[in-house]
């Protein structure tokens, strides 16, 4: 039998014991949109919380902490320094672009183009820094 990811095994438990996510997240004392993101693999529950839902699921704290690791979403292959250091550059791009805009306009002071172009270098840099380094 092929391992499940955290999420998979979560919502089998649930099912198996016959109960809502509701029900399970009154149990845990969070939000069943929280045991939905769990069952989803979209996050996971607090490591505090998994011996009391390894008890509410009938199985050691162990076989829940061993469960496979979740796949790669498409939007992290897409972004493999994560959504921040996308962000970083979208900014980065977007001064350097104002920059350009606002100079042909002549509606740019230097004081202020240099002001945007130094957040923008500031944000390439912040990028940089998250990915190791590397590219």
């Amino acid at each position: 039998m092929e391992k499940q990811t955290l999420g998979e095994m979560i919502a089998a438990l649930r099912r198996e014991k016959q109960l809502t996510q509701l029900e399970l997240a009154e149990m845990m004392g969070v939000t069943d949109k929280a045991v939905s993101k769990w069952e989803r693999n979209l996050s996971c529950p607090d490591v505090s919380s998994i011996p009391r839902l390894a008890e509410i699921l009938g199985v050691s704290p162990g076989d829940l902490i061993e469960a496979k690791a979740a796949p790669v979403r498409e939007s992290e292959k897409k972004f493999p320094g994560g959504q921040i250091y996308f962000i970083l550059n979208a900014v980065a791009l977007a001064m350097g672009a104002a920059v350009t805009v606002l100079s042909f306009l002549k509606e740019l002071d230097m004081s202020s183009g240099f002001g945007l172009l130094g957040i923008g270098l500031f944000c390439l840099a912040l990028a940089r820094l998250g990915e190791g380094g590397t590219k």
